[in-house]
């Protein structure tokens, strides 16, 4: 039993020996490393990362470069930083980037870039040397109706303290292209600015556009301008046009009315000649009871007939009259 037990703890032993060895030629060469380069790192503390899920290569690696450019940071920050997904190399050359250009960047700053998804190392190349931005094709009119295409290159240097939270490159581009159609629009005529592009620049650059952004606008410089379309002979045509369909259909309905009065008078006129018909009808008959009533007798009645032939006698020889008249 005391002989078991015996090799039980002979194999523990072992075990922990061999562990200790690994361990020990596994983080020997990178404490080592530290401490030649002033580093201040435990070499127990190189096996505590490793269960921390944290790569002992990268915090020595980012310490010791961050030694020798005289930086100061401290390895629990970069290991806090590593567990929330950051990019330790890429704040590690930021910081020393800056360091050289003379650039004001905290490691709290560069980390909270880093983890809001852009790029810390490549904003500070930026505010070294700035980036030319190429502008879509701004379409705008001028007060004479010309329309002009411009394209303007935008020079911008990455201002630190508002990457955090500031608009990019898309709304500096958007707040450009409004300037320039401000600008052109404002413009008695094409020609005026055809003759200054550099009016646009100066009136973009006076809006303050990069507020709230992530980049200080530099200048703006106008790529080219072309001349596009008479947009106020298209929309004069148009507006003639739209004037004479108006026109048109008022006559239309004009003559429309006319036609509807022609037949309401028509209909009118054909009623009332029927009514003479029926009252000239009615005669006879009023004439036959004036007769049985004894009110009218044989004496009155050729008189009356006497008249009627006369009436046509001298409604015939006016008729004549009228024919020879106009011969």
């Amino acid at each position: 039993m005391s002989g078991s037990f015996l090799t039980i703890i002979s194999i523990v032993l072992l075990v922990f020996i061999l562990i200790f060895f690994m361990m020990f030629m596994k983080y020997i060469g990178m404490w080592i490393s530290a401490k030649l380069s002033n580093v201040d790192i435990g070499f127990f503390q190189l096996f505590f990362m490793q269960l921390r899920r944290v790569p002992p290569q990268i915090i020595v690696n980012s310490l010791i470069t961050a030694t020798k450019a005289g930086l100061q940071v401290s390895r629990n920050d970069l290991e806090a930083h590593y567990l929330a997904g950051g990019k330790i190399n890429n704040v590690i050359n930021a910081l020393i980037s800056a360091d050289k250009a003379n650039i004001p960047l905290t490691f709290k700053e560069a980390t909270a870039i880093d983890l809001a998804g852009r790029d810390v190392l490549q904003a500070v190349q930026m505010c070294v040397n700035p980036k030319v931005i190429e502008s879509p094709p701004v379409t705008a009119v001028a007060k004479d109706g010309i329309q002009l295409i411009t394209r303007a290159r935008v020079t911008v240097r990455a201002n630190i303290k508002q990457f955090v939270g500031g608009a990019g490159e898309e709304t500096v581009l958007a707040r450009i292209g409004e300037g320039i159609v401000t600008s052109i629009g404002s413009a008695e005529s094409h020609k005026t600015v055809m003759e200054n592009p550099d009016t646009i620049s100066k009136l973009v650059l006076h809006k303050g556009l990069d507020s709230g952004t992530a980049f200080e606008i530099l200048s703006i410089d106008i790529a080219d301008i072309d001349v596009g379309k008479n947009i106020g002979a298209y929309l004069q045509m148009d507006q003639a046009n739209a004037d004479k369909n108006i026109a048109q259909a008022k006559a239309e309905e004009r003559r429309a009315m006319a036609i509807a009065l022609e037949h309401e008078m028509k209909a009118k006129a054909q009623e009332s000649r029927a009514k003479v018909i029926d009252a000239e009808a009615q005669i006879p008959l009023a004439i036959a009871e004036a007769f049985r009533s004894g009110k009218l007798g044989i004496m009155d009645y050729y008189k009356m007939e006497n008249v009627k032939a006369d009436t046509k006698m001298r409604d015939s020889l006016a008729d004549e009259n009228k024919s020879t008249a106009a011969e």
